[in-house]
């Protein structure tokens, strides 16, 4: 089997990449020195919602801060945010040997093309992973909800197929990932929401005013879907244009009605809240911001999606992290939808 190469050693390719490993798949990691050295020290710790753990000895890990160890890869998984995929491409590009299949686990729609212009000779794939990670300590990171990976379907891909599954990590594969990836998105909607209530994921879905914010979020992006004749394909037990009406009920009810979507660990957060946190630069422009881009391309408008990228932008320059209640944040969507409407009226 060839070796398997994970380009961004953050979250959520330690997590991917060390199950692989775990599995006793041949892999390497590629990532900055901080993460470098904690698996050097520690190894990897990993575990899953349903009490699954899994453990990889600092002398069974292979980890370099070189995008040159890639060069004996036949797969590699790249797991960069979405800002770093041009240096990714680029780097690759230097290193890679045609014919090695690459696969993009990345947030946003546009970051496998990104990668097919710079890799010419290599098979390219769209990839989506369905779950949050969170990194609890130093080589340690936890899946803190459930979903299976799922990736373009390719000839070159299928030797590879069995890593996965050896692993427990099996591959849903379709012809055509558009309308998963869509799919995905609209869910990764609420990781502003998340992130600007500065509240985990569970206790902020078990409140009525953020999941209505989300719903508007979402019902905002499948008008724009239907005009585009883009289907999102369904993920969830509920079909895409249900789920904003199931966000609105009450309290009570959605305890009952989203137990799937209240799958999560109780300490899970988006990673987007965790980009936050930390300090980082987030990936609303590859979320959120695909909605907006989408609108233009159909010269309408995402008031609700574009207010959330204005208020993720504006925490990221703040010195102290925003906490909104649902209340507030709620007015803030409504205003955008409302003064938009106002304006396309007056016209």
């Amino acid at each position: 089997m060839a070796k398997i190469c994970v380009y961004g050693a953050g979250s959520i390719g330690c997590y991917v990449g060390g199950r692989l490993r775990a599995g006793g798949n041949e892999v390497s990691f590629i990532g900055r020195a901080r993460i470098a050295d904690q698996l050097r020290s520690h190894g990897l710790t990993l575990s899953r919602h349903d009490e699954s753990r899994w453990y990889v000895p600092p002398e069974r890990i292979d980890v370099s801060t070189d995008a040159a160890s890639a060069a004996v890869a036949g797969l590699v998984l790249v797991t960069v945010k979405s800002a770093a995929t041009p240096t990714a491409a680029a780097e690759l590009a230097n290193v890679l040997h045609p014919g090695a299949v690459v696969v993009s686990f990345q947030n946003g729609l546009g970051n496998a093309e990104v990668l097919r212009a710079a890799l010419p000779h290599c098979t390219v794939l769209e990839g989506m992973v369905p779950f949050n990670v969170v990194e609890r300590g130093p080589g340690a990171f936890h899946q803190g909800s459930a979903g299976e990976l799922e990736i373009r379907q390719a000839p070159a891909l299928q030797p590879f197929v069995d890593a996965f599954s050896k692993a427990d990590l099996p591959l849903i594969q379709h012809t055509d990932m558009l309308p998963v990836q869509w799919a995905k998105l609209l869910l990764n909607l609420n990781n502003a929401i998340n992130a600007l209530s500065n509240r985990p994921l569970k206790e902020e879905l078990s409140q009525r005013a953020y999941r209505i914010c989300l719903g508007m979020a979402q019902k905002e992006a499948l008008a724009l879907l239907k005009q585009a004749n883009i289907r999102p394909a369904r993920v969830t037990p509920l079909p895409a244009n249900w789920i904003p009406r199931v966000l609105g009920v009450p309290d009570a009810l959605f305890e009952r009605l989203g137990r799937t979507m209240l799958t999560i660990d109780p300490l899970a957060r988006s990673s987007m809240s965790d980009d936050l946190a930390a300090g980082r630069t987030t990936e609303i422009d590859w979320i959120n911001g695909e909605v907006v881009r989408l609108a233009h391309r159909l010269g309408r408008s995402a008031p609700v999606n574009e207010r959330l990228c204005e208020l993720v932008r504006e925490a990221e320059r703040r010195d102290a992290r925003p906490s909104w209640s649902g209340e507030a944040l709620l007015a803030q969507m409504r205003a955008a939808a409302g003064a938009s409407s106002a304006r396309h009226g007056a016209r």
